[in-house]
């Protein structure tokens, strides 16, 4: 599978980016200040990576990780709530796996934001840590990773799986580029759509890191014959290959197709929860799952951050097809590996997982954690004057800064 990137500026017939990431030249073309920032950077942050998983749509915290089983049926749903290897916290039962590895993670029961209630508000968020202001976008945290870091021997420093998120309802910006720091740090795509991942891996520039023909079928039926499952091993492929900053989307577009956005709405966002009971669920519970687990065997696990959250939860109350709609106030998310405590919940939710009652963790925050857990200190740019006028300004999250 050919690796592409998406211009957007006017064509160069080779980029700096290109050169570096198969000359494995990391310094080319760069001042001596920025040599010297790059290389106390790469120096501090050493083999950390991070593995961002998108749960595009909005994942509804209560047919996930914030279950209220003992809520009116009109707020608890028709999923039932599971034990975990927690005692006293339960998940929803369509995540039997990820219950029984609890004790290896930090869930957040608190996350909110206050922005408009749209899937590209709280996509920024997330993937920015920022909201684009009077026409200025911020660069994603994968491209301020390519930017800081830069590639890490011949593997590029961020790719994006499958592809670009689109068709989310409204054509703007979805905090998925790398906007005023150019094209040498956009993230590397797959050039195929995720359909067309395969057991019989990939060729070109990618098959150079990557393979599925090279796993063993014990790897293959663990993670499951999945769009998730392809997505997560070969996310784990390359962060073993030294990829730097890993984005997954586990949908690749929003509109007229079951998703995390279960509106339970026929023609525009059909996905309603018995699909998070039946597929979607299972499917993304089996991959996350294995992907932790393979983490941990293969010695990545101490420098390699999971993050999983949608860009905001779902209504309490069920909509008047039997789904939720969006909602800001509160939802949940889950973070794991990379030094993190383990078995830690962060903030709780009132009895309809409405409102936090807690500490409350605005979305902003998980970006600014994903900078510290890397080592990346906003200070860099400052010192070396760099052309950079944002990391996230918001406060990591108290509980994993370390």
């Amino acid at each position: 599978m050919p690796l592409v990137k998406q211009a957007t500026q006017p064509h160069k017939s080779v980029s700096r980016r290109d050169f570096l990431a198969v000359g494995g030249l990391s310094m080319v073309g760069l001042s001596v200040a920025e040599q010297a920032a790059v290389k106390r950077a790469r120096q501090r942050s050493g083999d950390r990576s991070c593995i961002l998983i998108v749960m595009a749509g909005g994942a509804s915290q209560l047919e996930t990780f914030d279950p209220k089983p003992n809520a009116p049926r009109e707020v608890r749903g028709p999923l039932k709530a599971i034990s975990t290897s927690l005692p006293g916290v339960q998940f929803s039962e369509c995540l039997p796996r990820l219950a029984e590895r609890a004790d290896r993670l930090t869930v957040l029961r608190s996350l909110y934001h206050e922005a408009a209630p749209t899937h590209e508000t709280g996509l920024q968020l997330l993937q920015t840590g920022r909201l684009s202001s009077q026409g200025h976008r911020y660069p994603s945290i994968g491209s301020m990773v390519s930017r800081l870091l830069g590639p890490r021997g011949r593997a590029p420093a961020h790719v994006m799986l499958p592809g670009r998120l689109t068709a989310t309802g409204v054509e703007t910006y979805r905090g998925d580029r790398s906007c005023f720091l150019g094209d040498d740090f956009e993230a590397i795509l797959p050039e195929q759509s995720d359909d067309q991942l395969d057991d019989e891996g990939c060729d070109g520039t990618l098959a150079e890191l990557t393979s599925f023909g090279n796993e063993s079928r014990a790897t293959r039926e663990a993670y499951g014959d999945s769009r998730f499952g392809r997505q997560l091993l070969l996310a784990r492929q390359l962060v073993e290959h030294g990829v730097r900053f890993v984005t997954v989307n586990t949908f690749s577009q929003l509109e007229g197709r079951a998703t995390w956005d279960a509106h339970a709405d026929r023609e525009h966002a059909p996905g309603t929860l018995y699909d998070y009971r039946d597929t979607i669920g299972p499917q993304f519970d089996q991959a996350c799952a294995a992907l932790l687990d393979d983490l941990q065997e293969r010695g990545l696990w101490d420098d390699t951050l999971v993050v999983c959250s949608g860009e905001f939860g779902r209504t309490p109350q069920l909509n008047e097809y039997g789904g939720r709609d969006h909602w800001t106030n509160a939802w949940s998310a889950m973070m794991a590996g990379c030094g993190l405590p383990e078995g830690q919940v962060i903030g709780e939710t009132d009895a309809c997982a409405a409102e936090p009652t807690g500490e409350r963790v605005e979305l902003s925050q998980v970006a600014a954690t994903i900078y510290n857990r890397l080592r990346i200190e906003r200070s860099i740019e400052l010192q070396e004057d760099w052309p950079l006028d944002t990391l996230c300004d918001a406060t990591p999250i108290s509980s994993l800064v370390g």
